[in-house]
């Protein structure tokens, strides 16, 4: 009998990665997307035979499109267990100067890009018994200052989520969100990368993007283990009665309920105070 079958985008590093790493140790074959070929070798050597790189960007639908044609030929008639939407970028700043090819950008990968490779894989689910799990986040249910284009990414895509799981009752495919804090990852890295402070110096959020640097840079030092995302996908793949969203905060009460369920004014003040973005009256 071969090993079920899951499909995972983004897996160079960070949640794609691991998750391979755990399917793979957990009985499954990883077919892994990743945008370098060299990527995709390196990390076949790290996990073995039973990760099966794919180089495509989640942009490109062309290059989704021929993936899914050689994921059909590997299968040889089997279907993918599950669809792994992890693929993903952080875009920040402040909305009022922020470049609109930047904002395009982060839909297309975190938003449009979930639709596109699911489009091209949903015929190989299992159907009934599919699973869809698509990584969203906290932001995709609370949105911070300067993260407008990341959690405008992910409350869409949130939205489509639940949307695509009532369509798809009809084929007996289950869509599941995962909805993580701030996790070990190099997307910290790569978002320092871009200094977004440097870039807004000119502007009258030069202070709070300094501000919230220093969080990001905490952020990054405390976040949550990604084993912990890895194990919760496995969950979502097989359990018999998934969750439809796994939410998995760093703090359930200041990271969680506290900006969920207290009146919108008082948050807009507490996080404008220890963003700078008010003063202290």
């Amino acid at each position: 009998m071969t090993n079920p079958s899951v499909l995972i985008t983004g897996t160079s590093s960070g949640i794609g990665y691991d998750a391979s790493r755990y399917l793979i140790a957990s009985g499954y074959r990883v077919f892994g997307s990743l945008r370098k070929a060299a990527d995709g070798e390196r990390v076949r050597q790290e996990l073995g035979e039973q990760f099966n790189p794919l180089i495509f960007d989640v942009t490109d639908e062309a290059a989704i499109r021929q993936a899914a044609e050689t994921v059909k030929e590997r299968l040889k008639g089997q279907p993918l267990h599950g669809l792994v939407n992890n693929a993903g970028i952080a875009v920040a700043g402040p909305l009022e100067h922020l470049p609109l090819a930047d904002l395009r950008q982060q839909f297309e990968v975190n938003t449009i890009g979930v639709v596109g490779v699911t489009q091209a894989f949903l015929p190989l689910l299992a159907q009934p018994g599919g699973r869809i799990i698509n990584i969203s986040s906290v932001s995709g249910k609370i949105a911070f200052p300067f993260f407008g284009p990341y959690a405008g990414s992910k409350f869409a895509l949130e939205a489509i989520s639940a949307s695509w799981r009532r369509e798809l009752l009809l084929r007996g495919i289950d869509v599941i969100i995962i909805g993580p804090g701030s996790v070990k990852t190099p997307i910290w890295e790569k978002a320092a990368e871009h200094n977004v402070p440097s870039r807004y110096q000119d502007t009258i959020y030069r202070e709070a993007l300094e501000a919230l640097g220093e969080t990001v840079t905490q952020s990054a030092a405390s976040g949550m283990p990604v084993e912990i995302i890895s194990k919760t996908i496995l969950k979502a793949l097989t359990v018999k009665r998934p969750k439809t969203r796994y939410a998995l905060p760093n703090s359930w009460l200041s990271g969680w309920l506290a900006p969920l369920y207290l009146p919108a004014r008082l948050i807009d003040r507490v996080v404008g105070k220890s963003l700078k973005l008010i003063n202290g009256q």
